[in-house]
């Protein structure tokens, strides 16, 4: 059998080598993990899955990860989707769904703690490369590009902030806001994802600093038609802080699914079973994800699917619940949408799930009722005290705010507001 080159990337987590992502010219990549961080008990967590609080978990490290085109989901949802993989793409030379080598351009600024880097062809062990016939190549000249990574199909870039203005984050400072520009197809986008972000804080939710800026602001940015003057979207990102990096992942990670089946492959019982059952401080999580669920059907987000639900781990171990991101009023672009992302009790229409609804989405996760009702009532009083007013001021855009008035009254009487 001939020899197939291939190529190698070091993947270091919070400082540690763990192990080597293969990517081979037919488009296979594996990813194979050291054996003295397999066996550690007190291992940084990558996944969870492959956290010690997992008893399969050194079967799972310790088995070759093999992929086809995409990698493996723990790596391949940490690549962005939509416009900015398409530019990507088109920069690189390589088809969208050739993943290694965006992650090879893209692998020193990607969300979370992992940092994937290219590795000379002569320092690759032989046991990474000892699944397939294979010849170690170098890499052309990973100097040329560096860039960076966030999951998602919206516009958004890693960027740093000093003296009032943006710019792009680079390999030895990385980005700490994740700013996201004017969309060219849909109004006003940043503006709603503000006053949604704004309105949800309001009802309790925990989310990260956040501030509407002008694209005058930004500097750096590639030759992509970004709207002049106009505003847009800056989050703080909470997987960076004081310049170190703290491991996150989404929950289409967690679960091993793919992008495209972030709508389908679970549904928010599970989501949330697996919050009380692993994460540090299961009350409060859970808690806080009945406040999310409510406040999304609240402000009809349809678009609260498994990626924009995350874990967080502080202490590079044990996971918490991230805070809230990516809440947007979709039904203000979506004419007469009405569903959740993700099923409820077995249902997704925000006008047909009542307060039944949520006690049962309870018992199905096993938590018990007595600790989430008085949550979810005083998250409903807090938007109804709150939100009418609220509204009137935040910059959202007047036809939005009549769509979220509409959508108001629809809902279910328990829920209705104004």
């Amino acid at each position: 059998m001939k020899p197939e080159s291939v190529r190698t990337l070091s993947l270091n987590l919070h400082g540690r080598h763990i192990g080597y992502l293969a990517g081979y010219e037919n488009g296979t990549s594996i990813a194979a993990f050291e054996e003295d961080y397999v066996l550690d008990p007190n291992r940084p967590t990558l996944t969870l899955a492959a956290s010690s609080h997992f008893p399969k978990a050194r079967q799972l490290l310790s088995s070759a990860w093999i992929r086809q085109q995409r990698l493996h989901p723990v790596f391949s949802n940490m690549l962005p989707e939509g416009a900015l993989r398409e530019w990507l793409a088109q920069r690189l030379q390589v088809h969208p769904d050739h993943e290694f080598p965006l992650m090879a351009a893209l692998g020193r600024d990607l969300p979370g703690a992992l940092i994937a880097s290219p590795v000379a062809a002569e320092a690759v062990p032989d046991w990474v490369l000892s699944h397939r016939t294979s010849t170690p190549a170098a890499f052309d000249d990973p100097a040329t590009f560096h860039g960076f990574s966030l999951p998602g199909v919206q516009m958004k870039f890693s960027m740093r902030m000093a003296e009032g203005r943006f710019r792009l984050g680079l390999d030895d400072e990385p980005g700490d806001w994740i700013v996201k520009t004017p969309s060219q197809r849909f109004a006003a986008v940043p503006e709603n994802e503000y006053s949604a972000m704004k309105l949800a804080e309001a009802a309790g939710v925990v989310i990260p600093e956040m501030r509407l800026i002008s694209t005058g602001t930004l500097d750096g940015l590639p030759s992509l038609n970004v709207p002049c003057d106009q505003p847009a979207f800056a989050i703080k990102r909470f997987d960076r802080e004081d310049g170190e990096r703290i491991h996150i992942e989404d929950f289409a990670q967690i679960l091993f699914k793919y992008p495209h089946d972030k709508y389908r492959a679970a549904n928010y019982e599970q989501v949330t079973r697996l919050i009380y059952e692993y994460t540090g401080d299961p009350l409060r999580n859970v808690q806080e994800t009945a406040r999310r669920l409510l406040v999304n059907l609240l402000l009809a987000n349809g678009d609260a699917h498994l990626k924009n639900w995350s874990l967080i781990y502080p202490d590079g171990r044990q996971p918490e619940l991230a805070p809230a991101y990516d809440i947007v009023a979709t039904r203000a672009y979506m004419d007469g949408e009405r569903q959740a992302a993700l099923n409820l009790n077995r249902r997704k229409d925000w006008y047909g799930i009542g307060w039944e609804d949520f006690r049962a989405w309870a018992r199905h996760a096993d938590i018990p009722w007595g600790s989430i009702e008085p949550t979810l009532r005083e998250t409903l009083q807090a938007a109804r005290e709150q939100w009418p007013r609220l509204l009137r001021e935040l910059p959202m855009a007047e036809a939005h705010k009549q769509t979220l008035h509409a959508h108001w009254r629809q809902l279910k009487p328990e829920w209705r507001i104004g």
